[in-house]
C-alpha cells in the first residue's frame, strides 16, 4: 500500500506530481491511500515525492479534458477526489474515451464535483461585498471583503475579480485562502485568512437598493434560498433587511393592490363602441359604397393583428381619386388616431406630394394592411413588418378599395405595398420608376415608404433617398398628364 499525503487545498500540480510518480511506477489505485496532511494516521508519511524518469513521464499521456476536469474537481472539498481521479488517470490509459461515458459511476461523480466547484465559484462572484479601508501612501481606494466559500476556488476565481475591479486595491480573504490585487500583481494564498474588520457607508446603499427593488408579489422562499443560501447572509449588509421584508410581503401586496390605478376602457373598446352606434343611427344599404366598406373593415378579424391594434385605420380620401397611394401598415400615430399618414412617415409623404405638384386634397392613401403591427419596449410601441400572411388576409380590402374608388394611377409605397397589389415579393430596385399594367387600363408605380427614409442613419444617404422619392412622385404627376391628355 503507497500513501500520499496532500496538503489539499486546491493546489493541481502537487497532485499531479504524485498521481505521476504513481503512474509511472505502475501502482494501480486500489493500493494508495490518499490522506491530508495532519490527518490522523499519518505515522510514515509520504513515499510518493519520488522524482519520475524523463522518459517514462512522457509515456503517461491524457487529454486537455481531463486536465480542465481534474484543475476543477481538485478544488473540491470533498477527500475522495484524491483517489476519484487517480483512479480515472489509471483508467484512461486503456479507455481513452472514458470521459464521455456520463453514465459511468466515476465519471459522475467527478461530474457532480466539477458543478459543485462551479456553482460555489458562481456564489463567490455575487455575493461578495467589498467595504472600503483606509489608503495607506498610495492614491488608490483600497477595498476588503470576507467570503466563506465551501470549496477551494479562490485563487480559481480571483482572476474574474481582477478584471472587473481593476482600478482599485483590493483583498478577498477567506477560511480557504485569500486573493489580493494591488494595480499590477494579483496574489493568491491557498493558507486561510483572519476576517478583515470593516464597514462604510456602502453597506446603507445596498440595504436601500435591496429594500427598493424586492417586489412582495414575487415572493418564493424556497427559490430564494436556493439562490442565496442562509449561509451567505451574515456577510451580505442587505440580508438584514430579508426577515422583515419576508415577513411583510403579504400585506405590502394587499396594500399594493388598494392602491392600484383605475383603468380607463382601452381605445379598442370606445372606438368599436362608436363604431356600433354608428351602424345604429341608420341602414348600411343607404350608405355610400367607400362609408360602408369603412364600416365593414372596423370590425376585421381577418388575422390576429386585431387583437393589439386600437383600431382599424382605414384608406381616406376623395371616392373619385384619380390617384391611390398605398402605403405599408399605420403607425403608432396612424394607430391611436385612425388616420392614415398623419405621422412623421406622413410629414415626408405630404412634403413629397406639395412638391410634385399634387394636390394632397384630392388623392386617396391607404395600406396594405389595416392594423398597426408592433412589439413593446418598455411604455414604447415599435414598428413590426407585417408577414406575407398578414399581407395576404388585408389584400381583400385593397383590392375594394381600388374597385370602388376606380384610380387610374397607383402608387405603391414600400416592398409590402407592392406584394399586396401584384402578390410578387420583389427587391424595389428592380421594379421602381417603371409604369406597370394593371387591369382596367391602370397603372401601378413603385417607390419607397418615407418611413424607411426616415430611419436611414446616414444623412448623405438619407437626403440622396428624400430626392430620389420626390423624384418619384414627379414621375406619378407626370403620368398621370401624360394619361389625361389621351
Amino acid at each position: 500500500m503507497r500513501t500520499v499525503t496532500l496538503e489539499g487545498r486546491g493546489a493541481f500540480d502537487e497532485w499531479r506530481d504524485a498521481a505521476r510518480a504513481l503512474l509511472g511506477d505502475g501502482v494501480v489505485p486500489e493500493q494508495v491511500r490518499w490522506q491530508l496532511s495532519g490527518a490522523a494516521g499519518d505515522l510514515f508519511g509520504s513515499d510518493a515525492g519520488a522524482p519520475v524518469p524523463r522518459e517514462r513521464a512522457l509515456e503517461i499521456a491524457v487529454s486537455k479534458a481531463f486536465i480542465e476536469a481534474a484543475e476543477a474537481a481538485i478544488c473540491h472539498s470533498e477527500p475522495d477526489r484524491f483517489s476519484l481521479l487517480y483512479r480515472i488517470l489509471w483508467r484512461l490509459q486503456t479507455e481513452r474515451s472514458l470521459l464521455q461515458v456520463r453514465s459511468d459511476p466515476d465519471v459522475a461523480d467527478l461530474v457532480r464535483l466539477i458543478k459543485n466547484v462551479r456553482r460555489d465559484s458562481h456564489k463567490m462572484k455575487a455575493f461578495v461585498r467589498f467595504r472600503e479601508v483606509a489608503a495607506m501612501q498610495t492614491k488608490r481606494r483600497r477595498f476588503v471583503a470576507w467570503f466563506e466559500p465551501e470549496h477551494f476556488i479562490v485563487a480559481r476565481t480571483a482572476g474574474f475579480f481582477q478584471r472587473r475591479f481593476t482600478d482599485m486595491d483590493w483583498l478577498i480573504a477567506t477560511p480557504k485562502g485569500s486573493a489580493a490585487w494591488n494595480g499590477q500583481e494579483l496574489k493568491t494564498s491557498r493558507e486561510p485568512a483572519a476576517r478583515p474588520e470593516a464597514e462604510d457607508e456602502t453597506d446603507e446603499l445596498w440595504r436601500t437598493y435591496f429594500a427598493n427593488i424586492f417586489n412582495p408579489a414575487r415572493v418564493k422562499i424556497r427559490a430564494m434560498q436556493s439562490e442565496m443560501p442562509k449561509k451567505y447572509w451574515k456577510n451580505m449588509p442587505e440580508a438584514s433587511l430579508i426577515p422583515d421584508l419576508i415577513a411583510g410581503a403579504e400585506r405590502r401586496v394587499q396594500e399594493m393592490a388598494a392602491r392600484e390605478a383605475s383603468q380607463p376602457p382601452a381605445f379598442h373598446e370606445r372606438l368599436q363602441a362608436q363604431w356600433r352606434g354608428r351602424e345604429e343611427e341608420g341602414s348600411s344599404t343607404d350608405l355610400p359604397p367607400l362609408v360602408r366598406l369603412r364600416q365593414e373593415a372596423a370590425s376585421c378579424t381577418r388575422c390576429p393583428l386585431h387583437c393589439h391594434a386600437t383600431q382599424t385605420v382605414f384608406g381616406e380620401g376623395p371616392d373619385d381619386a384619380e390617384i391611390m397611394f398605398v402605403g405599408e401598415q399605420p403607425g403608432d400615430t396612424e394607430d391611436l388616431a385612425g388616420r392614415p399618414f398623419i405621422g412623421p412617415a406622413g410629414q415626408v409623404f405630404d412634403e413629397a406630394v406639395e412638391a410634385a405638384g399634387i394636390d394632397r386634397s384630392q388623392v386617396y392613401v391607404t395600406n396594405a394592411v389595416k392594423h398597426f403591427k408592433y412589439e413593446r419596449r418598455g411604455k414604447r410601441r415599435i414598428h413590426m413588418r407585417p408577414d406575407a400572411g398578414e399581407v395576404a388576409r388585408c389584400r381583400w380590402w385593397v383590392s375594394k378599395e381600388i374597385e370602388v374608388v376606380q384610380p387610374r394611377i397607383v402608387v405603391a409605397l414600400g416592398a409590402t405595398a407592392y406584394l399586396s397589389l401584384t402578390g410578387e415579393s420583389r427587391p424595389i430596385a428592380e421594379v421602381r420608376g417603371m409604369p406597370i399594367p394593371m387591369q382596367d387600363n391602370r397603372m401601378l408605380l413603385v417607390t419607397t415608404h418615407p418611413s424607411a427614409i426616415l430611419r436611414m442613419p446616414d444623412p448623405d444617404l438619407k437626403a440622396r433617398s428624400l430626392a430620389a422619392f420626390r423624384s418619384d412622385l414627379g414621375d406619378a404627376k407626370r403620368l398621370f398628364d401624360t394619361l389625361h391628355l389621351r
